[in-house]
């Protein structure tokens, strides 16, 4: 009984070979092996396959042209074809590829297997009518490179501290400066607006309103308007000549934490906790646009003269290019794997960067190409500032480092 068992758990083959070993062995050894070598010859086409011959610029870079027709050797034979006609000589000699009876892993003329046979290098397509041939020119992916010269960057005066200016009761959460550098405006946790005297540090005068932390102020370079934003959902224009509150903007509905004013239309962007970016008239106090896509919190907005006229910063890990006329996204920048923190845009060239977590990021526009990476913090990002002098100013959550570009 026990052997019985032990027979029915036995395959086929193995009970086949039991009873008629005598005779068949033989024939069943060389099948296997049969089916071994062409296990192995399939194994090394399917791998080798692309990597049979260099590309036809390498190729020809190193002076490999093809050979006249008629020749002995009209193919050019790359260092892989060479290597891997190695190991299949090498195979071949214990038993492993070519011998097969039917002749299918063997060519007539060398010997050699037929999944090793070198391949014509590719043929450029003819050029277009009317434009002129031009030479074959290698990827610039393979192309060796020079030694990249990193420019020198101008020297700049060292930064000092001059003043300390003391006042607010709480965190300090925007500054704004007047366009003629003559004062500035501060906000923060205390829900007072404090205007400072640039040159000298003192205090002029301090505008109350908001019931909340103030996130965001801007002050117009075309009109004596000061705009201010909180965490209470309100957005005030506050006029400097007469230092009250003349307009409040409302749609938001939760609390606002950036805005920017448009350089040449009355026109104000905000931002914040509902993950809409609203665009404002100055005068009317109408909600132009509401302009969604984004999945977090509105971190930063910029604003600039041409297109993408409307720039922003999320926690969702993006930044998305507007198209201001048509009020839609016009670009999604999704480099970034950290929460974006904050915008800056360069006063001359059309560029901009946008920090997070995991580094500063420059950026090309229109398009939104990326551009180069700033590394550096081990922190959260959370200002940028760049200057006409080409001075790109970071400061982190626990360190403040100046990067130059």
């Amino acid at each position: 009984m026990p052997a019985a068992v032990s027979s029915l758990r036995q395959t086929a083959k193995a009970r086949t070979k039991a009873v008629f070993g005598a005779e068949y062995t033989s024939s069943i050894d060389v099948d296997e092996e049969i089916s071994h070598r062409e296990r192995i010859a399939a194994k090394i086409r399917r791998e080798y396959e692309y990597a049979k011959e260099l590309p036809f610029f390498l190729a020809e870079k190193q002076g490999k042209r093809k050979p006249a027709p008629g020749t002995a050797s009209s193919q050019p034979v790359s260092v892989q074809t060479k290597l891997i006609e190695d190991v299949d000589r090498s195979q071949r000699s214990r038993g492993f590829v070519g011998d097969s009876n039917d002749g299918r892993g063997r060519t007539e003329s060398s010997g050699s297997s037929t999944a090793l046979t070198v391949r014509m290098p590719t043929t450029r397509p003819p050029p277009a009518v009317g434009q002129a041939p031009t030479a074959a020119k290698p990827g610039t992916q393979l192309i060796r490179r020079d030694n990249y010269q990193q420019v020198k960057p101008e020297w700049h005066a060292p930064w000092k501290l001059r003043k300390v200016l003391s006042g607010h009761l709480g965190w300090v959460r925007a500054l704004a400066f007047e366009p003629g550098n003559t004062w500035f405006a501060s906000g923060g946790g205390d829900r007072i607006i404090k205007i400072w005297h640039f040159p000298s540090g003192e205090l002029r005068i301090s505008l109350t309103g908001h019931i909340s932390t103030v996130r965001g102020l801007c002050v117009s370079p075309r009109h004596p308007y000061l705009f201010s934003c909180g965490e209470d959902r309100m957005i005030k224009c506050w006029d400097l000549e007469q230092n009250k509150v003349i307009r409040q903007y409302h749609g938001h509905l939760s609390g606002v934490y950036t805005m920017d004013l448009h350089p040449t239309l009355d026109i104000l962007v905000t931002g914040g906790r509902d993950s809409t970016v609203r665009v404002w008239d100055m005068r009317t106090r109408q909600n132009v646009h509401v302009l969604t896509g984004h999945q977090g919190f509105i971190s930063a907005v910029k604003c600039q003269e041409a297109d993408p006229q409307v720039i922003s910063g999320s926690l969702d890990k993006m930044v998305r290019l507007w198209d201001l006329a048509a009020g839609k996204s016009m670009a999604v920048l999704t480099h970034h794997k950290q929460q974006v923190r904050c915008l800056a845009t360069h006063p001359k060239e059309f560029t901009f960067v946008s920090g997070a977590a995991d580094n500063i990021k420059q950026w090309k526009l229109p398009e939104g190409a990326f551009m180069q990476n700033f590394e550096g913090h081990n922190t959260i990002v959370n200002t940028l500032a760049v200057n006409a002098d080409d001075v790109l100013f970071s400061g982190g959550l626990f360190i403040l480092l100046p990067f130059v570009s």
